[in-house]
């Protein structure tokens, strides 16, 4: 059985430590994944700040898209949050909460694998509380110059990317998943985060990136057909698999599991962010749902009410918006 057919909410079974660096101050990070009660949530607590203040893990919280997925909210900020979402929504995660003494989510290797372990180690605890899910029943699609996002009815959770780049090592590359959580966990965890080189020097001698090293990025050599690290990569096309990773982490800021088959090409956060927001505003293309008790996704359960009553009263973070004044919306991003 996956994490999307099952009937009920879940939160990890006890509380998990890490530690690592910010992808970007360099600073070490200190991170907690706490137990939280249904209906929670994904919450960001910042415990070097005012204690009790959080972020809640939802799309209308993005503040920032440049380089990595930024939230903030109640005066608090937390960065880099992709791969750590992914892996929670990848495991079945719904509730926990999050405590952090800095503002990045320790980049670890630069892939979601080290939390993915961690969280497999630790198991995870069901809840008494039914998963509502986001079924799709119409075709949403968002384009932005070459990149396009589009998501279709399915009877489960699918992820379809594509990138072209003219690097010989990378060159035209396509994945597809039906996401289930030893498929996460096997075929899209490990893939790491990548760059040029003089991607990251630029960023450097901006005084950012300075995190980075060859223990969490693929780093692309000058010549463009090969990569620094000595390892090599651990898939040929890991850098395909790790757009899917990404995507995975950023549409868990929808705050529940979705119904539809998703397919992107030449796609980043700030894309993502959109499509999202595009998904918020097709009112007449999403149902909001309930599982059925017997965890058979083909016997849904019925809908809650009318598609946007369910949307006001169960998701306030379904309000159309045309556009964020605080997003960064460089294409480059």
């Amino acid at each position: 059985m996956t994490h999307q057919t099952e009937s009920y909410q879940h939160t990890v079974r006890r509380t998990i430590h890490c530690c690592g660096i910010g992808l970007h101050s360099g600073a070490p990070v200190n991170l907690a994944i706490k137990p939280a009660p249904a209906n929670n949530g994904i919450r960001f607590f910042r415990c070097d700040m005012t204690s009790g203040l959080h972020i809640q893990a939802l799309m209308d919280k993005v503040v920032d898209t440049c380089l990595a997925t930024t939230l903030s909210d109640n005066g608090i900020t937390v960065s880099t949050t992709e791969h750590l979402m992914a892996a929670l929504h990848g495991y079945g995660i719904d509730n926990a909460d999050i405590e952090l003494d800095g503002i990045e989510v320790p980049i670890m290797d630069g892939s979601a694998g080290p939390f993915m372990l961690l969280l497999k180690q630790t198991g995870k605890r069901k809840q008494a509380v039914l998963r509502k899910v986001l079924r799709i029943t119409k075709e949403i699609t968002y384009h932005d110059g070459d990149s396009l996002i589009r998501i279709l009815p399915y009877n489960g959770f699918k992820v379809s990317g594509k990138i072209s780049f003219n690097d010989e090592i990378i060159q035209t590359q396509r994945y597809s998943i039906n996401l289930t959580g030893d498929r996460f966990a096997k075929e899209i965890s490990m893939a790491r985060t990548f760059g040029y080189v003089e991607q990251v020097e630029e960023l450097w001698e901006k005084g950012l990136a300075l995190g980075v090293n060859l223990s969490n990025v693929i780093a692309i050599h000058w010549d463009r057909k090969t990569v620094l690290n000595e390892e090599g990569l651990r898939f040929s096309d890991e850098f395909i698999r790790h757009k899917v990773l990404d995507l995975v982490g950023d549409l868990a800021l929808l705050g529940c599991p979705i119904l539809g088959h998703v397919i992107a090409h030449r796609t980043g956060h700030t894309q993502h962010l959109a499509f999202m927001q595009a998904i918020a505003n097709a009112t007449d293309c999403w149902e909001l749902i309930e599982m059925n008790k017997n965890g058979n996704h083909s016997v849904l359960d019925q809908v809650i009410s009318s598609t946007k009553t369910a949307g006001d009263m169960i998701f306030p973070f379904f309000t159309p918006q045309a556009t964020h004044p605080a997003i960064s919306t460089s294409p480059s991003c």
